[in-house]
């Protein structure tokens, strides 16, 4: 006896199989490490955890200014903070962040670029050192304060 549809006399298709295996006989490919553990998240994911760390340094003594504030990570600065022209010249630095000032609907926000921090940096470490500096100075930037007004020991480190 052939399987007939309950809607007429057409057969059903063949159902597929779901693959549990890969053709070598092994399961299917899953996470490496735990959710839960610094080796499972990625590269990004790790220097955010930096900015928010950065932040979270920052608010017992700036919480109120920084309440409105967005702070946000780009992979590099737009281009046309990179272009050769005649406001900039080809000795300046590459632009490790940026502070933008609110206008209208859009609050106030600084930005910091991932990959020039990277580049600059030997170690995580000196990674996470250097995203503080540079939070300090775009919120400084911001504020229209010093570095040194928004943490003391930055004038330490430089």
């Amino acid at each position: 006896m052939s399987e007939r549809s309950q809607h007429g006399d057409r057969p059903e298709p063949p159902r597929r199989r779901v693959r549990r295996r890969d053709r070598h006989g092994r399961g299917m490919r899953g996470p490496l490490a735990p959710s839960h553990v610094p080796i499972a998240k990625s590269r990004g994911e790790r220097f955010d955890d930096l900015v928010l760390d950065a932040v979270d340094r920052l608010k017992p003594r700036w919480g109120t200014q920084l309440a409105s504030v967005e702070f946000a990570v780009e992979e590099v600065p737009p281009a046309s903070e990179l272009t050769d022209g005649p406001a900039r010249l080809a000795s300046e630095p590459i632009p490790l962040g940026r502070a933008e000032s609110a206008a209208g609907e859009d609050p106030a926000a600084v930005i910091v670029y991932r990959r020039p921090l990277e580049a600059r940096s030997r170690d995580r470490e000196q990674l996470g050192a250097l995203v503080f500096d540079v939070v300090v100075e775009q919120v400084a930037s911001l504020l229209g304060l010093t570095p040194e007004t928004i943490d003391p020991g930055y004038d330490d480190r430089h």
